[in-house]
């Protein structure tokens, strides 16, 4: 008996050792961008379900009025909702690569009874970055969320906006979008050794265009796809007009030995290698508006620009393949030659 013990403690000592190698050895992926394993997943919701039920067992809720409502859609707006999302706006695309991901609470609740979204709401989940209520002494707070939540998914927009009130409307005005967009796409331009575009003096629907691309994610971009998360089509429309309104520098070009082999690809081509001229779609009098403006633009932008439509990376509006195929035949120093020409043309 004794011996059968020390073989188990052995045993038990090897395996421990193991895992502490195999952790050790950083082969355990905690990359969020790969997901759990589907047995993982499984496990981990039914371990916190069955928490959160034994928790809530004995719980009772208190009778929900018309009362709680605005109270919880405020806190909800501003405490929630940039998680979760909420009929107003649709949640920040970054956190839709959490792991796990926020619910849609549209569609969760009917699967909780009021005692359990009490106990979910009040003390939150660990390791999910849901967090516990801000104050865990006021359980009618906590009450009044989950008659919130109950009535979440019959509100649309208008209905969620009269209760949340001014929580629900202040980050849709306008000026505040802009000043936002300004940030980064300043009228006087960004610094001419910036990855960041200039908007001035393009075409209204090719900024349409564009934004719409990034907000749908067909021109992908983790950063631009996060800063339009909360706007509208609506704003959008917007925002490419105020842009497409506004002028940008005049100043002249800068001297560069590579200039020259940029102009000759930028306004013939090369037919040996398949690759078309520039200017016939962009930069010239009445060409589509959907093409954009590459004068004055950041000689690095349009580097990073041209080498994703080579890799065919970029996306973009209705003509981006057409792009794609025109960079394709080009090599790195083409693609510098052809930056350092557009960069040192003045914006008109």
């Amino acid at each position: 008996m004794r011996m059968r013990l020390r073989r188990i403690s052995a045993g038990a000592a090897v395996l421990a050792a193991a895992a502490l190698f195999v952790a050790w050895a950083g082969i355990i992926d905690i990359r969020a961008s790969t997901g759990h394993w589907r047995v993982t997943d499984w496990f981990l919701h039914w371990v916190m379900r069955s928490s959160v039920r034994t928790a809530a067992l004995g719980g009772h809720a208190p009778r929900f009025t018309a009362a709680m409502l605005p109270l919880a859609a405020g806190h909800y707006e501003t405490g929630c909702a940039g998680c979760h999302g909420s009929p107003a706006m649709p949640r920040p695309a970054a956190v839709e690569n959490m792991l796990p991901p926020p619910p849609n609470l549209l569609h969760v609740n009917a699967t909780w009874n009021d005692a359990e979204l009490f106990e979910i709401v009040k003390f939150g989940v660990r390791y999910t970055g849901m967090p516990a209520w801000p104050s865990l002494e006021r359980d009618d707070e906590v009450w009044a969320m989950v008659a919130f939540l109950r009535e979440y998914p019959s509100l649309d927009q208008a209905a969620y906006q009269r209760l949340a009130g001014f929580s629900a409307t202040a980050s849709r005005d306008f000026a505040a979008i802009v000043k936002s967009c300004e940030g980064c796409h300043s009228p006087a331009g960004p610094d001419e050794t910036s990855l960041i575009p200039r908007l001035t003096d393009q075409s209204e629907t090719y900024l349409r265009d564009s934004l719409e691309a990034y907000a749908t994610g067909k021109r992908p971009s983790g950063v631009m796809k996060v800063a339009l998360s909360q706007t509208s089509s609506e704003d959008r429309r917007k925002l490419a007009s105020y842009f497409a309104s506004q002028s940008g520098p005049t100043e002249t070009g800068r001297p560069s030995e590579i200039l020259s082999r940029g102009k000759l690809l930028a306004e013939r081509g090369d037919r040996t290698r398949g690759i078309a001229a520039c200017a016939a779609c962009h930069d010239a009098a009445g060409v589509n508006e959907a093409y954009p403006r590459l004068a004055g633009q950041p000689i690095p932008y349009l580097e990073n620009q041209l080498g994703l439509f080579r890799s065919g990376n970029r996306g973009g509006g209705a003509y981006a393949d057409v792009m794609t195929r025109a960079a394709a035949g080009l090599s790195d120093e083409d693609i510098q030659a052809l930056a350092a020409y557009y960069g040192a043309l003045p914006q008109d």
